[in-house]
């Protein structure tokens, strides 16, 4: 996945730490085996190859992070798209050569024609339909559905009490040994001034998107990998920042991304008509909109 990640656990002494940090990374290696299309051998990359008009095999995880995802397109009118695969390697984000400067039109209307389309899953033989040249890309999912993984695999070990933590998006449960939860601090953008705030992880994951980090400049603008697959260009909502606080990593990390292209409004509206837990900075001082659902939990 490209980052790193951390695990704080309270168990009995009799609890082997070094299994612990076996079961935790197995469960990361095998999303990576399973979504990650910088691997050559994974099955997306599988998919991603497979010849047109063709049923490809996928494992019972993968099956359910691709429907999740596609329920969150679904949700989101396009704005977030499992099968944008083509535009993300289009721009340089994914496993292609990175670019030094934005593609032609021409090129991103294309890309787009291989976007945007329907998955069509066939459950009962755990298996996808690869019409032809679409591309699968889970990685603004995947991650997350690795923080649910992880906490899985300490829940199999007997550990009741536990914070993972991978590329910044947390998930906690149980308390510490002082009563106390697993707290969270969700600072702001460095332009909102003491705008933070924690929250208690009881049974809950938060994850953030924002656009600060992988990017590049060309021209004096700035072009994000937080690409709107509705337009084929970088997501320009005017958000610094947006975290989601859900009880799956994967969705927070799934909905953190749709409600950031979706932008302020559009994408405030549609976490209050969801219910979700959703916290939305902009890049003024001072820009920051709470959910309902967000601002009850800090009450």
């Amino acid at each position: 996945m490209g980052t790193t990640w951390s695990v704080r656990f309270v168990a009995p002494e009799s609890v082997d730490a070094g299994a612990v940090c076996e079961a935790v990374q197995h469960s990361l290696d095998r999303v990576v085996a399973e979504m990650s299309p910088w691997e050559r051998y994974s099955d997306i990359a599988r998919f991603n190859a497979a010849p047109a008009a063709s049923w490809v095999e996928i494992p019972d995880a993968f099956m359910r992070v691709a429907k999740a995802a596609a329920a969150v397109a679904k949700e989101t009118g396009g704005a977030y798209d499992p099968a944008s695969g083509a535009l993300v390697d289009l721009w340089g984000f994914g496993p292609a050569e990175r670019r030094a400067a934005p593609p032609s039109g021409r090129d991103i209307d294309a890309a787009l024609g291989r976007c945007g389309r329907a998955l069509d899953t066939d459950e009962e033989a755990g298996r996808l339909f690869q019409p032809g040249g679409v591309k699968l890309d889970l990685c603004s999912i995947a991650k997350g559905f690795g923080v649910d993984e992880a906490g899985d695999a300490l829940d199999a070990l007997g550990i009741a009490s536990w914070l993972v933590e991978v590329g910044g998006e947390l998930k906690g449960r149980g308390v510490k040994p002082n009563g106390e939860p697993w707290w969270a601090a969700l600072d702001a953008d460095a332009a909102v001034e003491d705008a933070g705030f924690v929250i208690a992880l009881y049974d809950l994951a938060v994850a953030t998107s924002g656009s600060g980090v992988n990017f590049f400049d060309h021209g004096g603008r700035r072009y994000s990998h937080l690409l709107d697959p509705r337009t084929g260009y970088s997501a320009e909502s005017g958000l610094s920042a947006v975290t989601v606080i859900h009880d799956s990593a994967m969705m927070a990390d799934a909905y953190a991304t749709a409600i950031f292209v979706m932008g302020p409004l559009d994408g405030f509206a549609f976490a209050e008509k969801q219910g979700l837990a959703v916290r939305l900075a902009g890049a003024g001082a001072g820009d920051e909109r709470l959910t309902g659902a967000l601002a009850a939990m800090l009450d």
